[in-house]
């Protein structure tokens, strides 16, 4: 994982944490109401505004990803921010020691990244796990932290239960920028099965590697559905190389095929 930096947190804040444990074994993600809130959820929210305006404008086009060239408003998508707020913030509590708690070990947090969904977003998320991109062994955990009010009409994430005890399943291109690969064998009974997560600002879902997810269309004419979010593995987690050097060609080949500049 890029950037990857040692977590330090103190084991009464882990402690707190361990009752979502349950949860997350069992069914591959967990939902934690207003778990970042207040001044720190408005500085975080000032930054990430900062970045968008100061920061978004200078990188290439395989690191913020727009529904439409030269339409700022429509930005959906920044990988991996670079950055010197954003370079500690994965370190801060109180997301490691939620990290360790569903974890059970020390942490590495990798380089966050940004989500949106402008209104009448016409494209929807694929239904996909998150480790056939990442490709660690073990596989890490996704926090994605709401900054809009999130609901079924603005695509929010749903969640199939429990489908991170099954491993990864096959994966094939698609043509959604930045989900370049979507489960291949996916089913009209798995979509239906599926579980919304309706989220308010400051709420926090958080989901094994391994659990498929997905997310439809934003329908509406005037909700951004916005998110921040972090990604962490065990310190003693190893990447499949292959299969890193699979999905990077995989990517790259998407966005020359969609005239993005990647060099």
């Amino acid at each position: 994982m890029n950037n990857a930096a040692s977590a330090i947190c103190t084991a009464s804040a882990v402690d707190e944490y361990t009752r979502y444990r349950d949860d997350y074994l069992r069914d591959g993600y967990v939902i934690i109401p207003g778990f970042y809130q207040g001044a720190a959820f408005e500085e975080l929210v000032g930054e990430l505004d900062r970045y968008v305006s100061e920061v978004v404008p200078t990188l290439p086009d395989s690191a913020a990803f727009f529904q439409e060239q030269g339409s700022p408003e429509s930005l959906s998508q920044m990988q991996h921010m670079v950055d010197p707020y954003f370079a500690e913030f994965g370190i801060r509590e109180p997301f490691v020691s939620l990290a360790e708690a569903l974890m059970g070990e020390p942490v590495r947090v990798g380089r966050p990244e940004w989500f949106n969904k402008p209104p009448g977003t016409a494209h929807p998320t694929p239904p996909h796990q998150d480790n056939f991109y990442i490709n660690l062994d073990p596989s890490p955990l996704t926090m994605w932290l709401a900054l809009d009010p999130v609901d079924t009409e603005n695509g929010c994430l749903k969640y199939l239960p429990g489908t991170h005890r099954d491993g990864l399943r096959p994966h094939t291109r698609t043509r959604v920028l930045g989900f370049s690969q979507g489960i291949s064998d996916w089913s009209d009974e798995e979509a239906a099965a599926q579980v919304p997560a309706c989220l308010q600002p400051g709420d926090l879902t958080v989901h094994h590697g391994d659990t498929i997810h997905s997310a439809d269309c934003n329908t509406t004419t005037d909700r951004h559905r916005r998110a921040f979010a972090l990604v962490y593995h065990t310190a003693s987690a190893q990447r499949n190389e292959a299969a890193h050097v699979r999905h990077t060609a995989t990517a790259r080949e998407q966005h020359l095929g969609m005239g993005l500049d990647v060099d």
